[in-house]
């Protein structure tokens, strides 16, 4: 086990070195989400008066939304990276040594999971500056970047399963594209539960995304429900692992493949 572990780490600092190299790369991926924060967070800085949302500052509400949703963002693409390994042959290469397959498979996985919580922080941060109010303190907020990170090792390990299924970029953009967009809006990114349709609400249930978002909420808020944060929490940790080994499972499929 602790080889495995050490592995895996190996190789996920060759991913970080990648990201430390190109800074440019956390810059751009923090575009989007400072558009959704304060460009929608003005847009819709009056929909609070609807109620249900749970606080008067619209922005409160949005903080939790835009880090699980650049957690979403950013790891459904993981898959990108181990068909760019295929493609030059640095896959195959490792084949030949006797490094672990769940290390080569969950490299990129950790490496995610490492820069989803540094932006989930930096949104935060952003936030913050913004005038939004975290009543739940660093608990809250560290909960919120846990769920971000789980909820990124779901997508991020599923991706990397159907990049080894497909081998194609063009499959796993189309994937991706038609699966963006359902998954933010069925759920409480940026609407209240309360306002949502019925059926709407009853979707958001079981996506994961609202799972993340819904702990990242509780915890934030002055009185948190601790049933609910552990309830979301922990069904966003059994995913992961499902997805974790769903991925592995692919990546013996496709080593006898070679």
């Amino acid at each position: 086990m602790s080889t495995a572990v050490s592995q895996t780490w190996y190789m996920t600092q060759r991913q970080l070195m990648v990201f430390v190299r190109q800074p440019a790369y956390a810059i751009i991926t923090l575009v989007q989400p400072v558009i959704w924060l304060f460009l929608f967070g003005s847009l819709f800085r009056k929909v609070v008066e609807l109620g249900g949302f749970g606080t008067t500052s619209y922005l409160d509400y949005l903080v939790p939304g835009v880090v699980v949703m650049s957690a979403l963002g950013s790891n459904m693409w993981a898959g990108m990276t181990t068909l760019d390994e295929i493609q030059r042959g640095t896959l195959n290469r490792f084949l030949t040594t006797p490094v672990s397959r769940a290390a080569l498979m969950n490299g990129n996985v950790v490496n995610n999971g490492l820069v989803t919580a540094f932006q989930s922080v930096v949104i935060v941060l952003l936030g913050l500056l913004g005038g939004a109010d975290y009543p739940g303190g660093i608990a809250g907020i560290a909960v919120l970047v846990l769920a971000s990170v789980l909820l990124g090792t779901v997508f991020g390990a599923l991706s990397n399963a159907l990049g080894m299924l497909v081998r194609e970029r063009e499959s796993i953009i189309g994937i991706n594209t038609f699966l963006l967009l359902p998954l933010t809006f069925l759920s409480s990114a940026f609407m209240a539960p309360a306002q949502m349709p019925s059926w709407m609400r009853h979707v958001a249930d079981f996506n994961p995304l609202n799972w993340a978002m819904v702990a990242g909420r509780s915890a934030l808020s002055a009185d948190p429900d601790w049933g609910v944060v552990l309830g979301r929490g922990g069904a966003l940790l059994g995913l992961a692992v499902v997805a974790v080994w769903l991925s592995i499972r692919t990546f013996r499929s496709y080593q006898r493949s070679v």
